[in-house]
C-alpha cells in the first residue's frame, strides 16, 4: 500500500452500517439524544402542571386541616390517620361500589350504542354519514356544563319536555315527576347524558377504523354466503379488536372519574345516594371542609382507578398471549 493510499485511509471518516456515524461519535450522540430534547418542555410542562399538584395532594391527606388550621396557618401532620378513616369507613366502600357498578353500567352502554351507530356510519350513504357525523361532532363539542343544564331542562319536574311527551303518550303518572327524586331515577339521566355524550366518540372512531378494512374480505365472505353477523364476528370483528380495546380502556377512565355531570344533575343527593367517588372527595373535602380527608379519598380514587385499569391491561395481554 503507497503512503497516499494509508493516509487517506487515515484521513477518510469512519461511518457505521449504512453510512452512519458509528456509535460513540458526538453525531451519533446528539442524534439519539434529539427526540428527548425536543419532548423535553412538554415533558416539563405535564411534570409542573400534573405531578407537583400530585406531590402537594398527597402532601395534605397526611395532615389535618380545617378551617381552624387555615386560619392560624399551622400545618399538622396526622400520619395516615385520614386514609385509616377513610378506609375504616363502610360509607366508602359503599360509594365504591357504587362508582364501579356505574361505570360498568355505563361503558357497556357507551360501547354497544357507539359501535352500532359507527357501524351505521359505514353503510350509509356519503349525505346522510356527513349529516350524522356533523350531529355526533356537534353533541361531542358541546360543553360538559351545558349539556348538563339541557339535560335539567330536559327532565325538568314541571316544564321538561320528557315529562310532557310520556304523558302525551299515555304514562300519565310521569305528569310532574321529579326524576331526581330518587337513587334510580337520578342515576337513569345521568346515565343517559354520559352515553350521549360519549356516544360520537366512539362512533367516529369506529367508523375511521372500518375504513381500514379490505373489502377484499367482505366480498370472499359474500362469495361464502356469510350473513351479516357471522361477517361481523369473522372480518370485521378481528380487525377491530385493538380499537375495542383500546377504547373500552379510555371510557372506564373517563367515566370513573365523572365529576360534573353528576355533581351537576343533583349534587350526589338525594341523601348522598348518587355520590361517585370524585363527588363523595369533593363533598367530604370542600363541603365538610375535611381537607386532608377529601385529599386522602381522591388519592385512593386515583389508586383504585389505576387497580382496575392495571386488571383490564392484564386481560387485554392475557388474550394476545393465547391469541400467539
Amino acid at each position: 500500500m503507497s503512503a497516499q493510499t494509508e493516509e487517506a485511509a487515515v484521513t477518510a471518516p469512519r461511518t457505521g452500517k449504512g453510512g452512519a456515524p458509528p456509535p460513540g461519535t458526538p453525531s451519533r450522540r446528539a442524534a439519539t439524544a434529539a427526540p428527548y430534547l425536543l419532548i423535553l418542555p412538554a415533558a416539563a410542562v405535564i411534570v409542573l402542571l400534573l405531578g407537583w399538584t400530585l406531590v402537594k395532594n398527597g402532601m395534605l391527606s397526611f395532615q389535618n386541616l380545617n378551617p381552624r388550621q387555615l386560619i392560624r396557618h399551622v400545618t399538622e401532620w396526622n400520619g395516615g390517620e385520614n386514609y385509616t378513616r377513610t378506609l375504616g369507613s363502610s360509607e366508602f366502600w359503599r360509594v365504591t361500589g357504587r362508582s364501579v357498578a356505574f361505570t360498568a353500567a355505563n361503558v357497556v352502554l357507551i360501547m354497544v350504542l357507539g359501535c352500532l351507530v359507527g357501524l351505521l356510519l359505514a353503510r350509509l350513504g356519503k349525505k346522510m354519514r356527513l349529516l350524522l357525523s356533523l350531529g355526533l361532532v356537534l353533541a361531542w363539542a358541546m360543553p360538559v356544563v351545558a349539556a348538563t343544564t339541557v339535560f335539567q331542562w330536559l327532565f325538568d319536574q314541571r316544564f321538561g319536555v320528557v315529562n310532557y311527551v310520556l304523558d302525551q303518550l299515555g304514562w300519565h303518572s310521569m305528569h310532574g315527576y321529579n326524576w331526581t327524586s330518587g337513587q334510580l331515577s337520578t342515576f337513569f339521566v345521568i346515565t343517559v347524558l354520559i352515553v350521549w355524550q360519549s356516544i360520537p366518540f366512539v362512533a367516529i372512531n369506529l367508523y375511521a377504523a372500518t375504513t381500514t378494512i379490505p373489502k377484499e374480505l367482505y366480498e370472499a365472505a359474500s362469495l361464502d354466503g356469510a350473513g351479516t353477523w357471522t361477517t361481523f364476528t369473522s372480518v370485521t370483528f378481528p380487525f377491530l379488536r385493538p380499537f375495542f380495546l383500546a377504547t373500552t380502556f379510555l371510557e372506564v377512565i373517563w367515566v370513573f372519574k365523572a365529576f360534573t355531570q353528576v355533581f351537576a344533575i343533583n349534587e350526589g343527593g338525594p341523601d348522598r345516594l348518587t355520590e361517585t367517588l370524585p363527588v363523595y372527595a369533593f363533598v367530604e373535602g370542600m363541603g365538610n371542609q375535611h381537607f386532608g380527608m377529601g385529599a386522602a379519598i381522591s388519592i385512593l380514587t386515583i389508586v383504585i382507578l389505576l387497580a382496575l385499569t392495571a386488571y383490564y391491561l392484564r386481560i387485554v395481554l392475557k388474550q394476545e398471549e393465547d391469541e400467539l
